[in-house]
């Protein structure tokens, strides 16, 4: 009998789904608290771990800053800050 049901190796489960929202509140509570960044709207997602970063800042040190609260954060594997940008 072959019934073709397939299993994708690299689907999302229930849990990780749940971490991943977890880590994205912390983040998100993180970077509020912060006073350098709080005033500044910074979007995050979280994937497997990996925090994507994105938005608006007004300069590198508020990019930086960005980056090393989120990767403080329990779960946090990785750090992408490609989508976040400097006001001109």
């Amino acid at each position: 009998m072959d019934n073709k049901i397939r299993i994708k190796a690299k689907d999302t489960s229930v849990g990780a789904k749940i971490d991943d929202s977890v880590i994205t509140t912390k983040v998100k509570a993180a970077l509020i608290s912060d006073p350098i960044i709080k005033n500044f709207d910074i979007g995050v997602v979280t994937r497997d771990g990996e925090v994507q970063l994105s938005g608006f800042v007004e300069d590198q040190t508020q990019v930086n800053r960005a980056i090393e609260v989120a990767r403080e954060v329990e779960g946090v594997k990785n750090v992408l800050d490609d989508q976040v940008s400097i006001k001109k």
